[in-house]
């Protein structure tokens, strides 16, 4: 017996063909998500970046005095390199303002780059107020913020 395809036949099949496409199509986007969150090769120029970066933030602005906690002796506790410290110091006259807490940066939690370089480059914060004493509003050029900003995100943030 010879079936003919009716109306709702021919939909189950366009149905079934639609849903094959759209899970295909959906495997192929998850899987250049996940080869593209794999560590690439850097290039000389992202590590120059990196290491430019590197150096602002370990020589120039020595972040790590502040945002990097300290032991009993006073040492930097190194595991916990960039990863949010009490301040170690207070004010000589009140200032209400005064930042008890430094807070991590080691991947950048809380900003996107866009909000980052925009702080580095005009010591003011998501919401356009100037960082909180002793934070020093900073002001480097935009090239020398991205690779403050590359550096920092090369860290991996205190899980």
């Amino acid at each position: 017996m010879r079936r003919t395809h009716n109306h709702r036949d021919l939909e189950r099949l366009s149905t079934g063909k639609l849903c094959c496409i759209v899970l295909a199509v959906l495997v192929v986007i998850c899987a250049a998500a996940l080869s593209s969150a794999r560590p690439q090769p850097q290039s000389e120029a992202g590590k120059a970046r990196l290491e430019r970066g590197r150096y602002l933030v370990q020589q120039v602005g020595l972040c790590g005095d502040c945002h990097t906690p300290r032991d009993d002796k006073g040492q930097p506790i190194v595991a916990k390199t960039l990863q949010g410290a009490r301040t170690m110091f207070k004010p000589t006259v009140p200032m209400p303002s005064w930042g008890e807490f430094a807070p991590p940066i080691a991947g950048l939690p809380g900003f996107t780059d866009a909000q980052a370089i925009t702080f580095l480059t005009t010591g003011k914060d998501v919401a356009g107020k100037l960082s909180a004493p002793p934070m020093p509003p900073y002001r480097f050029d935009k090239d020398d913020a991205a690779a403050v900003v590359a550096y920092l995100r090369s860290l991996a943030p205190q899980k």
